[in-house]
């Protein structure tokens, strides 16, 4: 296969769920022997991992879709950004001539539209869905992306939201589930729970994430005399600070018997399930995929997830895993108690799930499949 270059663009330079998948984009691409570029809109702690796998790094001005950005006072910084994003764009694309663009979520709109323009092979990556939203609001998110030669979703469910909203799309998406790297060899839970159940949260620190039901779950066990340690893995978007201080103080009134540590951002979680009993992955609203949740299966721990399409997809296979209404702290309760109560079945079951797991969502299948999409091999 003749070395390509490809021009890969995402949205942040961070290392939460879609941000990881977009680096093992890029190891998938780097591992065929193509030239990688890779634009970013900022920098951030994945750059240094880009750099290593021998990607070519650039910063340019670029628009980021926010929801802030529908409100009527941020439709000048969108204009703004707009015109300087697609201006950069089309500067860095006459630059390269690449043969292959690679855009990385839905939330870069003048990206599929510049590259085309190019005439490049355009291949866009969905990572979002969101079936609450209204269907002609979904579907002016996506109408960029019919200027993509192929669409990549990571779920069935991301699949089916895409058609919903925009049906002449269904055609043209492949589904290629995430691949999910974890350790060879991860610590096993421990023979009993003695103690404090040991819970850990991984994830950006967002109302829609749900971590206060983790810790609202957290007072009740306490209050029933059922210790509990809580760990949250993760910072909020910047502009979030408002939350993250919520949670601080709901942990600061927690009872005697429950304990949280706020993490922060953690580049390596893997430490962090090794010292839980459970994951808990609690979403008020919809997930296109569940990567944290599937972690968990491969840390060899259960997991208590909120029963919605994507999670349930993800992980509603495995038998270690509990699925509970979203945003209600009283499911999720019962589910930690399970856990307790039949941790020694559980624990004889991990082994195998993870197995399941590792075949599911094997990094090096996905890695070739992202590869053989971009640049149009069959």
């Amino acid at each position: 296969m003749t070395p390509q270059t490809v021009l890969a663009v995402h949205s942040s330079g961070d290392l939460f769920g879609s941000d990881r998948m977009f680096l093992e984009s890029i190891v998938g691409l780097r591992s065929a022997g193509h030239n990688v570029v890779v634009a970013l809109p900022a920098t951030g702690p994945m750059v240094p991992e880009l750099h290593a796998i021998g990607a070519r790094v650039v910063v340019l001005p670029m628009l980021v879709l926010r929801r802030a950005h529908l409100r009527p006072s941020g439709w000048g910084i969108l204009a703004r950004d707009g015109i300087r994003g697609f201006v950069a764009a089309h500067r860095l694309l006459r630059k390269l001539h690449p043969s292959a663009v690679y855009v990385s979520t839905i939330t870069l709109p003048h990206w599929p539209v510049a590259a085309r323009l190019h005439r490049a092979h355009v291949v866009a990556h969905v990572h979002e869905a969101e079936g609450y939203v209204h269907r002609l609001v979904n579907a002016a998110a996506y109408l960029p992306l019919a200027a993509a030669h192929t669409v990549i979703v990571n779920s069935d469910y991301s699949k089916h939201v895409l058609g919903e909203s925009l049906p002449p799309l269904r055609d043209r998406a492949q589904v290629i589930l995430n691949g999910v790297a974890s350790p060879d060899d991860p610590m096993p839970p421990r023979e009993a729970i003695t103690g404090a159940l040991r819970v850990c949260y991984v994830g950006r620190l967002s109302p829609r994430k749900g971590p206060d039901l983790v810790l609202k779950a957290a007072r009740i066990l306490a209050l029933n005399n059922s210790p509990v340690q809580i760990t949250l893995v993760g910072s909020v978007f910047a502009g979030n600070e408002w939350y993250e201080q919520e949670l601080r103080d709901l942990a600061a009134e927690l009872p005697e018997g429950a304990s949280v540590t706020f993490a922060g951002f953690a580049p390596n979680i893997w430490p962090h399930l090794a010292g839980a009993d459970v994951a808990v992955v609690p979403s008020r609203l919809d997930e296109s995929f569940g990567n944290t949740a599937v972690e968990g299966v491969l840390a060899l721990r259960p997991v208590v997830a909120s029963d919605l399409s994507g999670l349930r997809e993800a992980v509603g296979r495995y038998s270690t895993a509990y699925l509970v209404a979203p945003d209600d702290e009283y499911e999720l309760v019962a589910a930690l108690r399970q856990v307790r109560t039949n941790w020694s079945s559980l624990h004889e079951r991990v082994a195998a799930e993870r197995i399941q797991a590792l075949n599911r969502h094997a990094p090096a299948s996905y890695r070739a499949s992202i590869s053989r999409a971009v640049t149009g091999i069959t």
